[in-house]
């Protein structure tokens, strides 16, 4: 259980953390990479999985990968894989803002895609007038998470310090980088514990389960 009250600060990744992963919205942006790596660089359909992963955890993000070794034009690329039916996929969550809402907390969101897609995200579930600020690739170039640089530019963005902030996210790295360095650490979509976070839960609607206020468990929300 973590002690809401030491903190003055909570950081959200955007995908597959503030939403579940079972939208298909990663699915989506993950077949809009393969189709720019076909039709904008002109690589082989049968190489281009394989590719994608291996610059993935080579680079940390695609975007890294491709500018290193094929020089794409960042913003073409974030436009396009962003192109999605969003609306399609997601659906405001009035317990999901009810429960933003319960911590007085400055809230910021810390993601490796672009402005654009999330406040596309954040509108749809109709929860973008509780985020103070969105940390975007843009904001943390040329690093991304869980690159180290990456938090150290966006807690300097974000005016905290990482004993003051939480970060709650679904990647073990990401958070494994926030852990060493002195941030709160949560990981969404995971029932395993692990030395590389604090506490997880299994979507961010139980975060009430392991993020308490005033000394008290909120417990499961209805």
């Amino acid at each position: 259980m973590i002690n809401a009250d030491n903190y003055t600060t909570l950081i959200f990744d955007l995908d597959e953390t503030i939403y579940e992963s079972n939208t298909g919205i990663w699915e989506a942006i993950r077949d809009r990479i393969s189709l720019y790596m076909y039709e904008r660089i002109g690589l082989d359909w049968n190489d281009i999985p394989g590719l994608r992963m291996k610059l993935f955890s080579t680079y940390g993000t695609t975007l890294r990968g491709l500018i290193t070794l094929y020089d794409v034009d960042p913003e073409d690329y974030l436009k396009y894989v962003h192109d999605i039916p969003m609306q399609d996929l997601l659906k405001p969550d009035p317990n999901l803002r009810k429960i933003l809402q319960s911590y007085p907390h400055r809230k910021v969101i810390f993601t490796n895609a672009d402005r654009n897609h999330a406040y596309r995200v954040l509108d749809i579930l109709e929860i973008k007038d509780l985020f103070e600020k969105i940390i975007d690739i843009r904001d943390i170039s040329p690093y991304c998470k869980p690159m180290p640089e990456a938090f150290e530019k966006a807690l300097a963005l974000s005016g905290v310090i990482p004993g003051e902030s939480i970060m709650l996210d679904d990647s073990q790295p990401n958070l494994a980088t926030a852990r060493l360095i002195g941030m709160g650490t949560i990981r969404v979509g995971s029932n395993q514990l692990s030395w590389d976070y604090d506490e997880c839960i299994r979507r961010i609607h139980d975060l009430p389960v392991v993020l308490s206020r005033n000394g008290h468990n909120l417990g499961k929300p209805a």
